[in-house]
């Protein structure tokens, strides 16, 4: 049985591939064959399935209350060149962290408030693109674009992956 799942793309689309999130995102809902998301859609209104898709422009503390209720939860970044990986996966915990930048939380602090409210924080894994152009635009580069299939083939391996039982 598939777990309860949450995919959350996150980054700014209007600033070429930090958008990649929102493009993982659609590339999953077209698998899981809904339709893909309005510019201005995050997902939020099509919540209550097994596995759920939304996107946002940044974490923040609210998500805590959503994600508190899933089994799995997988957020999908993009990543500057820092990161060697073209395609980075992380497993990570719950646990109060201090951000990259000041207005951004980290995926592990949303996870210590979701346990912190509700006892519980889901497993998580954080999936990073890399991106190489983060002007203004709305497109992808061609190098990002590539990454967005076997980005969202990982996911859909991870989702599918049967439990491991002791």
């Amino acid at each position: 049985m598939l777990k309860h799942t949450l995919i959350a793309g996150f980054g700014n689309t209007y600033r070429r591939d930090d958008g990649a999130g929102r493009a993982v995102v659609n590339a999953l809902r077209e698998y899981l064959e809904r339709p893909a998301l309005e510019p201005l859609d995050d997902g939020f209104d099509d919540l209550g399935n097994q596995v759920d898709t939304i996107v946002l422009h940044q974490l923040v503390p609210e998500l805590a209350e959503v994600v508190k209720d899933y089994e799995l939860v997988i957020f999908v970044d993009a990543h500057v060149g820092s990161i060697p990986e073209e395609i980075r996966e992380v497993t990570i915990d719950a646990e109060f962290t201090t951000p990259f930048v000041s207005h951004q939380f980290h995926p592990a602090t949303v996870l210590a408030l979701a346990q912190q409210m509700s006892g519980h924080a889901p497993e998580c894994v954080l999936i990073s693109l890399r991106g190489y152009n983060f002007d203004f635009g709305e497109e992808l580069t061609a190098e990002t674009q590539a990454l967005v299939k076997p980005t969202t083939e990982r996911i859909i391996g991870l989702i599918n992956k049967e439990p491991d039982y002791a």
